[in-house]
């Protein structure tokens, strides 16, 4: 039996909109690191945005976990719901002078501010006015500001990505850790809950870089533990800046709903900004035993969408029938009975198999058997071009005399008999395959001819032929 390790990590999205990329590929490096390490990953819900926060993102996010398949390891932690807790260790940072009330108003600061420089295009922050005040001041709001640590001129944490990091201290005021309304900021109760959790191990994107001084000094001044701290490079569009909707979709499950598998973007996410040599495609277990944090890179990545279709058809390919049938159903909530009711169980599987090869979603299998069971609307006029002759129409129309004939409709009298006719007729069987094709798909690409004649059957395939 492996033995555990002390690592725990945490994922903690805000449920303020729908879980997007970025914050998926997060909790992708936090699992993948607690799994490899024998660790604990656990999630906490950081919902203290009272305005913003709504329980329909916490289940879009718990749904996109699911189908990702990323577990947890303990009961969430729902940050709403430790208010009391956030509260009193500010009445301690309070008592301990650690923290202090300050009724400045915005204009107040500014106002002095300018009169030190002479002009108002500086930013000099705050200026400690009310550390030094020794009185309240009766009915007028406040908000909670941490002082800065005296005699202390620098932060330096070591980053297990991008190494010593050192910020000076001449960079900070004393900021604010609680709002005019009682409701404390985000840098003061990710600090508190994190030691709650005794997380060890912080991981998440750069963007959170300059946060950290700041909560190094909350952990000190509460007496806590500093965990160790990993800042991952953010995903970038083609341009080279921060991904947006432009660029790809953005929330998870749009990725489901285009037909994506999940392993695919879970095995795309990790190596967007992870490498283990030159390969491509690991299985869950590979990536549990190879995933540490040396081999996360320092640059961000390009998302290329391109690269994800291709690895999602790598995907595909590798799937049996009965896997992707089952997928289609799940995941894009397929009616077979009611949206291909002419096609058996047995010709939906040969489908599979014969469609999986040649698309590389889920969605584009779907609209192909769609387009197969149904007919084309149109032809491809390109394919119409290349593929009919002046001698076509005389050559389909003696295929279908054959057809007529034909009491075995299974692939092998088919094939045997079609090249007869090819045979006959002084032409090469791309001519006259390529022609049926177009008359049952609308198009010159699609699966073996014998395959879709014997699954459309008799009726269908010469109704189809007579129309083209």
């Amino acid at each position: 039996m492996e033995k555990k390790s002390n690592v725990r990590v945490r994922f903690a999205p805000s449920p303020t909109g729908k879980l997007h990329i970025g914050n998926l590929r997060a909790a992708i490096f936090n699992w993948l690191y607690a799994r490899h390490h024998n660790g604990k990953f656990l999630l906490r819900i950081e919902d203290t945005d009272r305005e913003r926060s709504k329980q329909e993102y916490t289940d879009y996010m718990l749904e996109s976990l699911k189908w990702m398949g990323i577990d947890y390891d303990e009961k969430p932690v729902i940050q709403s719901s430790r208010v009391d807790i956030h509260q009193e260790i500010i009445e301690k940072l309070l008592q301990e002078g650690k923290a202090y009330k300050c009724y400045c108003t915005q204009e107040e600061i500014e106002t002095r501010n300018k009169e030190k420089v002479g002009h108002d295009d500086l930013y000099l922050g705050y200026d400690g006015y009310c550390k030094v005040l020794d009185k309240e001041l009766e009915g007028r709001s406040y908000v909670i500001r941490f002082a800065l640590p005296e005699g202390k001129e620098s932060i330096t944490f070591n980053d297990l990505i991008r190494g010593p990091i050192t910020f000076e201290l001449n960079q900070f005021d004393d900021f604010i850790i609680v709002r005019s309304d009682g409701s404390p900021m985000y840098n003061l109760v990710v600090v508190i809950d994190d030691e709650f959790m005794k997380i060890t191990h912080v991981i998440r994107g750069e963007d959170h870089i300059s946060n950290t001084p700041k909560q190094i000094m909350l952990y000190q001044a509460c007496g806590f533990k500093v965990p160790q701290f990993a800042h991952v490079p953010l995903i970038l569009g083609p341009s080279g800046d921060k991904l947006s909707k432009r660029d790809a979709a953005v929330s998870v499950l749009e990725y489901r709903d285009q037909g994506y598998l999940a392993e695919a973007l879970f095995n795309y996410l990790v190596r967007l900004g992870w490498s283990h040599g030159d390969q491509e495609l690991f299985t869950v277990r590979e990536l549990i035993q190879y995933f540490d944090l040396n081999n996360v890179g320092k640059k961000g990545a390009i998302f290329d969408i391109d690269k994800l279709l291709w690895l999602n058809g790598v995907y595909m390919r590798e799937k049996g029938a009965e896997d992707l049938k089952k997928l289609l159903i799940e995941d894009l909530k397929f009616d077979f009975a009611s949206i291909l009711p002419k096609f058996s169980d047995e010709h939906i599987l040969k489908l599979l198999d014969l469609y999986k090869g040649r698309t590389r979603t889920l969605r584009e299998l779907i609209d192909n058997l769609i387009l197969l069971h149904n007919g084309p609307d149109g032809y491809d006029q390109e394919a119409v071009k290349k593929w009919v002759d002046g001698q076509t129409k005389d050559h389909v129309q003696k295929l279908i005399e054959l057809l007529e004939k034909t009491d075995d409709f299974t692939h092998d009298a088919l094939a045997q008999n079609i090249k007869n006719l090819c045979k006959n007729l002084g032409i090469k069987l791309v001519a006259l395959a390529q022609p049926i094709r177009i008359s049952l798909v609308g198009s010159s690409a699609s699966p073996g001819v014998f395959e879709l004649l014997e699954i459309l059957g008799k009726e269908e395939s010469i109704k189809r032929l007579r129309k083209f």
